[in-house]
């Protein structure tokens, strides 16, 4: 697949991919958006209800290695309608499941759906752009995660006051069906390449890149999806429990979330391609930024509820500019091998193996200590991932010299 020239190509496409991002969102953090208010009027408790939210990070997380596999080896856009096909499906099952078994079987259909999205796109995105182009593609593409945060924090509230919970999921699917009738109308125009064939490059030389680095990158990436999806789920319970307010209007302090994201996307962005050229030493500023903004959440915990909503504002939009780097700036290093789109979809299940560790465990912490304690293992969680990859900076930038001077 040749590069796209001209700047109008690169826009295009950068929307295409966003929009499908965006809607990926919509159909997938909605459970999570609405579970307080699903908790008050089903009268099930909070541990069983995220246990759906936890079977979908783990059925996501395995999902994406299976993604990636397939990515780098048949048409990634025919992994894209899959996937948008069966999740819409799902999100329209949802509001008619009669107990928590069935909840917990179709959303963990619909997280391992959700998972043909994100690997097949960086393997388009990286086979037709210019390593500048991806750079900035990258982060405008992850903003369609923000704004589908944003307009389900928005209008989810409303949904629920005019109709009900179920109607949220009714809506997303609508949202799932408008993409899918636009992503197999305009992806057309895309061009494949066929996957690099595997004389170009041995296993021993594929396998060689596999190396305890690669591990740290993983517990780095592990540990920031503990914090991004765990807060970002359990933020609008945490401000209605802390400071006594209504779900309605704890899940619409959700909105900030996104806006902090998009802030920290640009920021990771212009610091990686600019200053902190290291995805390490990027990712461990990012961590240590999100770490002070969980003490201080902590050593002021029930004070204010605005402070305490841009604080963790400013936590779950650091581990979004550790999500950036890590997962979308590390999988080109890998494109000489053929493997982007397996690369990307093993270091992205990383994300969802903490999210599944992170949503049950709060559900209970939060429970059983209460929130602030639950606060402080936000900061000592942030403080590991500044560790690992500030100790692992120097050792990433003598191994992979060579591959940064050509990533792309």
């Amino acid at each position: 697949m040749n590069s796209l020239e001209g700047k109008s190509q690169v826009n295009r496409l950068a929307c295409l991919f966003a929009c499908t991002y965006m809607v990926s969102y919509i159909t997938r953090i909605n459970y999570g958006a609405i579970i307080s208010e699903m908790e008050a009027a089903t009268a099930v408790s909070r541990d069983l209800l995220s246990m759906a939210l936890t079977g979908s990070f783990i059925t996501y997380g395995a999902g994406q290695i299976v993604s990636g596999v397939l990515g780098d080896r048949i048409s990634p856009k025919k992994l894209v309608s899959c996937g948008l096909m069966v999740t819409v499906a799902m999100n329209l099952l949802i509001p008619v499941c009669r107990n928590t078994l069935q909840m917990v079987v179709v959303w963990c259909i619909n997280g391992f759906a959700q998972s043909f999205l994100w690997p097949p796109l960086v393997r388009l995105m990286t086979a037709l752009l210019s390593e500048e182009d991806y750079k900035k593609t990258t982060a405008k593409v992850s903003w369609g995660s923000s704004f589908g945060t944003m307009l389900l924090y928005l209008l989810s509230p409303l949904i629920i006051s005019v109709l009900s919970w179920k109607w949220v999921f009714v809506f997303s699917a609508i949202c799932g069906i408008v993409m899918l009738v636009v992503w197999n109308r305009y992806s057309y125009e895309i061009e494949t390449e066929a996957p690099v064939p595997a004389a170009k490059v041995s296993k021993g030389q594929a396998n060689a890149l596999w190396n305890p680095l690669m591990l740290c990158v993983m517990a780095a990436i592990i540990l920031q999806g503990m914090l991004r999806d765990g807060v970002t789920t359990w933020m609008p319970s945490y401000i209605a429990e802390t400071y006594q307010l209504s779900n309605r209007v704890s899940i619409l302090t959700g909105v900030v979330l996104p806006l902090f994201s998009i802030v920290c996307f640009q920021i990771a962005t212009r610091l990686y391609m600019k200053k902190l050229t290291n995805p390490l030493t990027c990712a461990g500023a990012f961590f240590a930024a999100g770490a002070c903004s969980a003490l201080v959440l902590w050593l002021f915990a029930g004070q204010n509820a605005a402070f305490s909503v841009l604080l963790s504002a400013t936590l779950t939009g650091c581990m979004h500019g550790v999500n950036l780097i890590l997962v979308c700036m590390i999988p080109p290093y890998f494109k000489q091998y053929g493997t982007v789109s397996t690369v990307s979809g093993v270091i992205n299940s990383c994300t969802y193996i903490g999210s599944a560790l992170s949503t049950y465990a709060i559900a209970v912490l939060s429970k059983e200590i209460g929130w602030q304690y639950t606060v402080l293992v936000w900061f000592l969680i942030a403080l590991a991932g500044t560790a690992v990859c500030f100790s692992c900076a120097r050792p990433w930038k003598h191994k992979f010299a060579a591959c940064k001077s050509d990533p792309m």
